[in-house]
Protein backbone atom coordinates (compact mmCIF):
# COMPACT_ATOMS: atom_id res chain seq x y z
CA UNK A 1 0.00 0.00 0.00
CA UNK A 2 1.30 3.46 -0.93
CA UNK A 3 2.03 5.80 1.96
CA UNK A 4 0.10 9.05 1.76
CA UNK A 5 2.87 10.84 3.62
CA UNK A 6 5.11 10.25 0.59
CA UNK A 7 2.61 11.82 -1.83
CA UNK A 8 1.77 15.45 -2.41
CA UNK A 9 0.96 17.30 0.82
CA UNK A 10 -2.71 17.71 1.67
CA UNK A 11 -4.18 20.54 3.70
CA UNK A 12 -7.54 20.02 5.37
CA UNK A 13 -9.65 23.18 5.50
CA UNK A 14 -11.80 23.14 8.63
CA UNK A 15 -14.42 25.95 8.66
CA UNK A 16 -15.22 26.64 12.32
CA UNK A 17 -17.79 28.63 14.25
CA UNK A 18 -17.71 27.76 17.96
CA UNK A 19 -16.37 24.22 17.58
CA UNK A 20 -14.11 24.15 20.65
CA UNK A 21 -15.89 21.07 22.04
CA UNK A 22 -15.28 18.99 18.90
CA UNK A 23 -11.98 20.37 17.67
CA UNK A 24 -9.54 18.33 19.81
CA UNK A 25 -10.93 15.01 18.58
CA UNK A 26 -11.16 16.30 15.00
CA UNK A 27 -7.52 17.39 14.95
CA UNK A 28 -6.17 14.25 16.61
CA UNK A 29 -8.20 12.17 14.17
CA UNK A 30 -6.41 13.51 11.09
CA UNK A 31 -4.02 10.93 9.55
CA UNK A 32 -0.32 11.63 9.07
CA UNK A 33 0.31 13.83 6.05
CA UNK A 34 -2.97 15.73 6.37
CA UNK A 35 -2.27 19.23 7.77
CA UNK A 36 -5.17 21.07 9.41
CA UNK A 37 -6.02 24.63 8.42
CA UNK A 38 -8.62 25.92 10.86
CA UNK A 39 -10.67 28.84 9.53
CA UNK A 40 -12.26 30.65 12.44
CA UNK A 41 -15.47 32.37 11.36
CA UNK A 42 -16.04 34.59 14.39
CA UNK A 43 -16.07 32.05 17.22
CA UNK A 44 -16.70 33.26 20.75
CA UNK A 45 -15.85 30.01 22.56
CA UNK A 46 -12.07 30.11 22.15
CA UNK A 47 -11.98 27.88 19.05
CA UNK A 48 -9.08 29.78 17.45
CA UNK A 49 -6.97 29.88 20.60
CA UNK A 50 -7.54 26.19 21.23
CA UNK A 51 -6.60 25.29 17.66
CA UNK A 52 -3.35 27.22 17.96
CA UNK A 53 -2.51 25.52 21.26
CA UNK A 54 -3.07 22.18 19.58
CA UNK A 55 -0.59 23.11 16.86
CA UNK A 56 -2.98 23.85 13.99
CA UNK A 57 -2.55 26.72 11.56
CA UNK A 58 -5.41 29.20 12.05
CA UNK A 59 -6.89 31.72 9.63
CA UNK A 60 -9.34 34.37 10.85
CA UNK A 61 -12.28 34.99 8.52
CA UNK A 62 -14.23 38.12 9.43
CA UNK A 63 -16.93 37.68 6.78
CA UNK A 64 -19.60 35.33 8.15
CA UNK A 65 -20.73 32.35 6.12
CA UNK A 66 -19.68 28.81 5.27
CA UNK A 67 -18.60 29.78 1.77
CA UNK A 68 -16.62 32.73 3.10
CA UNK A 69 -14.74 30.45 5.49
CA UNK A 70 -14.04 27.88 2.77
CA UNK A 71 -12.77 30.59 0.43
CA UNK A 72 -10.53 32.09 3.11
CA UNK A 73 -9.05 28.65 3.69
CA UNK A 74 -8.54 28.16 -0.03
CA UNK A 75 -6.64 31.44 -0.31
CA UNK A 76 -4.49 30.63 2.72
CA UNK A 77 -3.67 27.05 1.71
CA UNK A 78 -0.40 26.29 -0.04
CA UNK A 79 -0.63 22.52 -0.59
CA UNK A 80 -1.43 21.34 -4.12
CA UNK A 81 -4.27 19.12 -2.86
CA UNK A 82 -6.89 20.29 -0.38
CA UNK A 83 -9.77 18.66 1.43
CA UNK A 84 -12.67 20.43 3.08
CA UNK A 85 -14.23 18.85 6.14
CA UNK A 86 -16.76 19.88 8.79
CA UNK A 87 -15.13 20.37 12.19
CA UNK A 88 -18.08 19.32 14.34
CA UNK A 89 -16.98 15.73 14.95
CA UNK A 90 -19.53 14.22 12.54
CA UNK A 91 -16.90 13.18 9.99
CA UNK A 92 -13.96 10.83 10.44
CA UNK A 93 -10.50 11.97 9.46
CA UNK A 94 -9.72 8.30 8.81
CA UNK A 95 -11.77 8.59 5.60
CA UNK A 96 -9.53 11.29 4.14
CA UNK A 97 -6.92 8.98 2.56
CA UNK A 98 -9.65 7.24 0.53
CA UNK A 99 -11.06 10.62 -0.41
CA UNK A 100 -7.82 12.01 -1.84
CA UNK A 101 -6.58 8.75 -3.40
CA UNK A 102 -8.34 9.35 -6.77
CA UNK A 103 -6.92 12.89 -6.86
CA UNK A 104 -3.38 11.58 -6.30
CA UNK A 105 -3.89 8.83 -8.89
CA UNK A 106 -5.14 11.35 -11.41
CA UNK A 107 -8.44 9.50 -11.94
CA UNK A 108 -10.71 12.22 -10.50
CA UNK A 109 -10.68 16.00 -10.17
CA UNK A 110 -13.27 16.25 -7.38
CA UNK A 111 -14.12 13.56 -4.85
CA UNK A 112 -17.24 13.92 -2.71
CA UNK A 113 -17.83 12.04 0.51
CA UNK A 114 -21.33 10.56 0.44
CA UNK A 115 -22.60 10.38 4.00
CA UNK A 116 -23.55 7.04 5.52
CA UNK A 117 -25.14 7.72 8.93
CA UNK A 118 -23.91 5.48 11.72
CA UNK A 119 -27.15 6.04 13.66
CA UNK A 120 -30.55 7.68 13.22
CA UNK A 121 -29.46 10.50 15.47
CA UNK A 122 -26.61 11.36 13.12
CA UNK A 123 -28.88 12.56 10.33
CA UNK A 124 -32.51 13.45 11.21
CA UNK A 125 -35.05 12.47 8.56
CA UNK A 126 -35.95 16.11 7.77
CA UNK A 127 -32.37 16.91 6.82
CA UNK A 128 -31.95 13.65 4.90
CA UNK A 129 -35.10 14.44 2.93
CA UNK A 130 -33.95 17.99 2.15
CA UNK A 131 -30.53 16.71 1.09
CA UNK A 132 -32.14 14.11 -1.19
CA UNK A 133 -34.29 16.73 -2.89
CA UNK A 134 -31.37 19.10 -3.36
CA UNK A 135 -29.17 16.30 -4.70
CA UNK A 136 -31.89 15.45 -7.23
CA UNK A 137 -32.02 19.07 -8.39
CA UNK A 138 -28.25 19.18 -8.55
CA UNK A 139 -28.19 15.99 -10.62
CA UNK A 140 -30.60 17.57 -13.08
CA UNK A 141 -28.52 20.74 -13.28
CA UNK A 142 -25.16 18.98 -13.79
CA UNK A 143 -26.20 15.86 -15.70
CA UNK A 144 -24.31 13.78 -13.11
CA UNK A 145 -25.98 11.51 -10.56
CA UNK A 146 -25.19 13.28 -7.28
CA UNK A 147 -25.90 11.37 -4.08
CA UNK A 148 -24.94 14.01 -1.50
CA UNK A 149 -23.91 17.66 -1.46
CA UNK A 150 -20.73 16.67 0.32
CA UNK A 151 -19.54 18.18 3.63
CA UNK A 152 -16.25 16.35 2.93
CA UNK A 153 -14.60 16.78 -0.46
CA UNK A 154 -11.14 16.86 -2.05
CA UNK A 155 -9.66 18.53 -5.12
CA UNK A 156 -6.60 20.41 -6.40
CA UNK A 157 -6.24 23.90 -5.00
CA UNK A 158 -5.28 25.70 -8.22
CA UNK A 159 -8.11 24.08 -10.17
CA UNK A 160 -10.64 25.18 -7.55
CA UNK A 161 -9.33 28.73 -7.64
CA UNK A 162 -9.85 28.74 -11.41
CA UNK A 163 -13.57 28.08 -10.91
CA UNK A 164 -13.90 31.55 -9.32
CA UNK A 165 -16.68 30.54 -6.96
CA UNK A 166 -18.70 33.47 -5.62
CA UNK A 167 -21.10 32.03 -3.05
CA UNK A 168 -20.07 32.93 0.50
CA UNK A 169 -22.97 31.32 2.33
CA UNK A 170 -24.42 27.81 2.52
CA UNK A 171 -24.73 27.45 -1.25
CA UNK A 172 -20.96 27.00 -1.60
CA UNK A 173 -21.00 23.15 -1.85
CA UNK A 174 -23.63 23.25 -4.61
CA UNK A 175 -21.75 25.95 -6.50
CA UNK A 176 -18.57 23.87 -6.23
CA UNK A 177 -20.29 20.87 -7.84
CA UNK A 178 -21.92 22.96 -10.55
CA UNK A 179 -18.68 24.78 -11.37
CA UNK A 180 -16.76 21.50 -11.48
CA UNK A 181 -19.34 19.85 -13.74
CA UNK A 182 -19.49 22.85 -16.09
CA UNK A 183 -15.69 22.79 -16.31
CA UNK A 184 -15.71 19.13 -17.30
CA UNK A 185 -14.15 17.82 -14.09
CA UNK A 186 -14.21 14.11 -13.38
CA UNK A 187 -16.34 13.76 -10.25
CA UNK A 188 -16.11 10.71 -8.01
CA UNK A 189 -18.16 9.82 -4.92
CA UNK A 190 -17.23 7.53 -2.03
CA UNK A 191 -19.16 6.53 1.07
CA UNK A 192 -18.01 7.97 4.38
CA UNK A 193 -19.25 7.52 7.94
CA UNK A 194 -21.47 10.24 9.36
CA UNK A 195 -21.81 10.41 13.14
CA UNK A 196 -23.83 12.67 15.46
CA UNK A 197 -22.14 16.03 15.68
CA UNK A 198 -20.68 17.33 18.92
CA UNK A 199 -22.67 20.33 20.10
CA UNK A 200 -25.48 22.15 18.31
CA UNK A 201 -25.29 23.03 14.63
CA UNK A 202 -25.17 26.74 13.82
CA UNK A 203 -26.73 26.07 10.40
CA UNK A 204 -29.23 23.23 10.78
CA UNK A 205 -29.66 23.27 14.56
CA UNK A 206 -32.73 25.50 14.32
CA UNK A 207 -35.68 25.52 11.87
CA UNK A 208 -34.64 28.97 10.60
CA UNK A 209 -31.03 27.89 10.14
CA UNK A 210 -32.04 24.78 8.22
CA UNK A 211 -34.44 26.76 6.02
CA UNK A 212 -31.77 29.36 5.29
CA UNK A 213 -29.26 26.67 4.31
CA UNK A 214 -31.76 25.04 1.95
CA UNK A 215 -32.63 28.43 0.47
CA UNK A 216 -28.97 29.22 -0.20
CA UNK A 217 -28.37 25.81 -1.78
CA UNK A 218 -31.41 26.10 -4.04
CA UNK A 219 -30.34 29.59 -5.11
CA UNK A 220 -26.89 28.25 -6.03
CA UNK A 221 -28.41 25.41 -8.06
CA UNK A 222 -30.72 27.76 -9.95
CA UNK A 223 -28.08 30.38 -10.72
Amino acid sequence: MTSFTSMEPVQVILPCLNEAAALPSVLTGLPAGFRPLVVDNGSTDGTAELARRLGAEVVDCVERGYGAACHAGLLAAVAPVIAVMDADGSLAGADLPRLVAPIHRGTADLVIGTRRPVSRRAWPWRLRFANRQLARQLSGRTGIKINDLGPMRAMRREALLELRLRDRRSGYPAETLIGAADAGWRIDQIEIDYAPRIGRSKITGTPWGAARAVRDLRAAIRS
